[in-house]
Formats: C-alpha cells, structure tokens, sequence
C-alpha cells in the first residue's frame, strides 16, 4: 500500500468512476490460513469502489445537515422514549449519572468513528475501517456485530412503538389494540402486529431512495425534539426534591449496569457513516454529522431522564415502554398532554427504526460488495439507487423478530455487539494512524493514542456490566458468524477470488 493521502472519492452516480483493482493487494488468497485471515483491503480501493453496486450506483445527495439528522434520527428516542422505564429500575434517580457514563463510553468511540469516516468514507462504517487495518476475519466479526446491532435494535424499537401507538389510540378514539395483537410471547401477547407495521412504514420510505428517507426523517426530528421539551416544560412542574433524595439506592453496580443497557440509546450516533457512499462531501461533513448529533442528543437524554425521576418516584417505573406518557398524565392529571406525547412518540420512534434501518442496509451492502454475504444485498434499482432487494430481506426479518421478541432482551444483545464494534474502532484508528501516518485526515482523534485506549476500556467495562444470558446469546451469535464466514464468505471474498467489483457483482 502507499503512504499518499486520500483524495476526495469520485462520483458514484455515473458508470465512469475508476475501480481500483485487487490485484494489486498484496493480500490475496496466496498464503497460508492465517495469511488469507488477516488479508487487508487497501483504503484506495474502499474509496475507489464507493457507491458501485450490482446494476446501480448509490447517489451522493445528503448534505451536512441531512447527515447530522440521520444521526439523531437513530438515536434520539430509543434511550428516552422505550427503555428508560427499563434502566430507572436498576439505578434509581441515578440514572442521570448512568445516561453520563453511556455517553462519555459514545463519545470517546464518537472521535474515533469521526476521524475515520472522514479518512474511509464508505457505507461499510466500522466493517470497512477494520477491514482497510486489521485484516478480514476482524472485519467479519465487527460486521457480524453490527448485524446483530443494527438488525436487533430495529426490532427492539418497534416493540416500543407499538406502546405509544396504544397510547396514542385510547387518548383519542378510546380503545387499544388487545394484548394478544400488541405485545410478543412471554410479555402477554402472541404476535406484535404494531412492530411489524413501523418496520414495514420504514421499508416503504427506503425503498424511494435515500434522499426521500432523509426528508421525511428530518420532519420527524423537529418532532421528536419537540415532544421532548414538551415532557420537560409539562414534568417541571410536578418535579419534587424528595424523589432525588436516595439518589443511588442500588449503589453504582445498579449505575453500571443501567448504563450499560442505556447505551443501547446511544447506537445510532454512528449511522451517519453508513452513509458515507452517498454523502456530497464526506471528508467534512461526517466527522461533524457525528460529533454534533451526540453532542445534542446527551443533552437532551441527560435533560429528560432528570425531569422525569424528579416528577415520579423511581419505584413506579418499569414495566411499560411508554413511561414518559404515564408521567405526564400523573403530573397534570390530564390525558391530552400524555397522548399529545405519545403522538410524538410514534413520529419519533418511527423515525429511529427508518434511520438504523437504512443503516443495517448499507452496512450490508459493503459486505455483499466484497463476497462476504450473497451479492443480491449489492444489487441496486437504477431509477432510485436503493438497494431493493437488501431493504425488503432486511425490513421482513426485523419486522418478524419484532413481533416476536420482548424489548428487554433484544436491548441488551443490541448493546453487547455495539459495544464489540466500538472497541474494534478505537483500536483501528490508531492501527490506522501507525500504518499510514501521512493519510490526508479531515479530523484527528486528539491525545490519541490515549482517548482511543480510554474509549476501548470504557466499551469492555460495560460489556462486564452485562449479564450472562446476554453473554450467552453473544457467543452463539458470533459462533454462528464464524461457521458463516468460514463455509462462505472466506471463499467468496473478493480479495480471495481477485474478481473486479463490477465483474463479481454481475
């Protein structure tokens, strides 16, 4: 590989972009097994290849701004909106502090994920940067990750949707979906027909491109942030001081382990690197996206989950995904201000499952570009430069899980194989800085190797914070992941059979 920087990628929305050529890897299927795990996939060619698929290109049409609301779209809502009334439990009126420990654990992955979208801008996020430094089999397993962390979160989401969409039901038309058609198996239901719907909602708007999805989720931003200085102004005025007095009444194990679920809240500040193929200027404008979509969204869950322990008594919450509803008819007595949040609840958690949901797609997609997963997630519809087929297989298997799984398990797997990714992160952006020192980067991790170090610590802490039935579906899954690679993807990669992105997509 050279030393020379980056240049910026070339357009993707003409046949004319220049691939760069596996051949001239040095990784290739020669070798022994260990040589052929730990070939890398040059930057150059991760650039040269942005936005080529299987009969398409994916378009460059999202700005800064656009970016920076497909990050808060996937973030903003899932911590507050569907899994507070999980987490307060465990850590009491510390879950304030728990939603700070989450954050710092995201942000010090954050300025890693920066300085590497803006160095690899591609739709493969932490998959491809792992991938360009620490050699295939690494990148497999953050790919395996984010497919448990993407796919799973969709799922995870949508169950809560569908408790504010009963919310919303009963405050305006006076009934709510039964029990048997609202809620999965072990939680009093047999079939979450709600869950299913959003997902499907969701599919519908990405399969009309992604400029369209980042519309209509920039819409449900506004109202999401809204609804959320709605539930503050409303709880300010039930807030009591004797609520905060045992402020850590399950000591800081109930602290970690809170923060270890909540950072599940945190996942979808990296979604705005899956875009990285279809962003106008990448180099600059995802570090930003980034670091201001976490920025705004620790403000506002430190801000809510304050109120809301302030305005109810811990020991009432749980068992409901829709807590901050409940909190706001107990505060004024009323129910027009819980259903006026619950109707900003369904926007906003509908937008959540549309930005990740787009994220596990393109995520995908970069995989099924390099022969690791089957090449019909690669193909793309000319007219929309949606990858169609990749958007409905995903969509139809999140949607199942959804109807089907309970919330609390679906968050804690989420967390555990975003947490893996992350720490993969931190640890290939200082390969990266060692490897190539004179890559031209937009952004630079500051102090690193320290904070990167710090940030990967942080992410092993909170995966211990875990349990072990969280542990247990964690290791099957990644078993599961390596008899996939090892019976598929190593034969099929691209840097193994040495076929040109064009030819083996065909």
């Amino acid at each position: 590989m050279s030393d020379h920087g980056t240049t910026a990628p070339p357009r993707t929305d003409h046949p004319g972009a220049p691939p760069a050529s596996p051949a001239s890897s040095p990784y290739t299927a020669a070798g022994g097994l260990g040589t052929r795990l730990m070939r890398r996939k040059p930057v150059e060619q991760l650039v040269a290849e942005g936005g080529r698929g299987d009969g398409g290109f994916l378009r460059r049409t999202l700005g800064m701004w656009q970016l920076t609301m497909i990050s808060i779209g996937a973030t903003l809502g899932t911590g507050i909106f569907v899994v507070l009334g999980e987490a307060v439990p465990k850590a009491g009126p510390a879950v304030t502090v728990s939603f700070v420990i989450a954050g710092l654990t995201a942000l010090f992955s954050a300025l890693s994920y920066a300085e590497l979208a803006g160095t690899i801008p591609v739709s493969g996020s932490s998959y491809s940067y792992t991938y360009a430094t620490m050699g295939e089999l690494v990148a497999w397993v953050c790919g395996w990750c984010l497919i448990l962390e993407y796919g799973v979160s969709v799922a995870a989401v949508a169950v809560g949707w569908g408790e504010y969409l009963n919310e919303l039901l009963d405050g305006t038309l006076g009934f709510t979906i039964p029990a048997a058609l609202s809620a999965p198996p072990g939680d009093g239901g047999l079939f979450n027909l709600p869950a299913l719907i959003v997902v499907l909602l969701a599919m519908a708007f990405l399969l009309g491109g992604a400029r369209e999805s980042a519309r209509a989720n920039t819409v449900m931003v506004a109202v999401k942030v809204a609804a959320l200085l709605l539930f503050c102004l409303v709880g300010l005025q039930g807030l009591r001081s004797g609520n905060y007095e045992d402020f850590m009444p399950l000591g800081m194990a109930g602290v970690s382990a809170a923060g270890a679920t909540l950072f599940f809240s945190y996942i979808g500040f990296d979604a705005a690197s899956t875009a990285g193929e279809e962003a106008r200027n990448p180099q600059r404008d995802l570090p930003r996206a980034i670091m201001l979509s976490l920025v705004i969204v620790t403000a506002l869950y430190v801000l809510v989950a304050a109120v809301a322990v302030g305005a109810s008594p811990w020991e009432r919450f749980g068992g409901s995904e829709a807590a901050l509803a409940g909190i706001m008819n107990e505060v004024t007595g009323q129910s027009f201000w819980g259903t006026l949040l619950a109707a900003g609840a369904v926007i906003a958690i509908a937008s959540v499952v549309l930005t990740v949901l787009y994220g596990q797609t393109r995520i995908l997609f970069a995989m099924s570009r390099d022969g690791l997963v089957p090449k019909f997630f690669a193909r793309v519809h000319p007219r929309t430069g949606a990858p169609r087929a990749n958007t409905v297989v995903v969509s139809l298997f999140c949607g199942v899980l959804a109807a089907a799984v309970p919330l609390g398990q679906l968050a804690d797997a989420t967390s555990i194989g975003t947490l893996f990714a992350f720490a993969l992160v931190n640890v290939a952006v200082v390969v990266l800085r060692r490897t190539r020192p004179d890559m031209a980067r937009t952004f630079r991790v500051p102090f690193s190797p320290v904070l990167p170090a710090i940030g990967f610590a942080f992410c092993c802490w909170m995966m211990l914070s875990l349990g072990a039935a969280t542990w247990l579906v964690f290791g099957l899954w990644m078993a599961a992941g390596l008899v996939f690679y090892f019976g598929y993807g190593m034969r099929r990669s691209r840097l193994a059979t040495g076929s040109d992105s064009h030819t083996s997509q065909k």
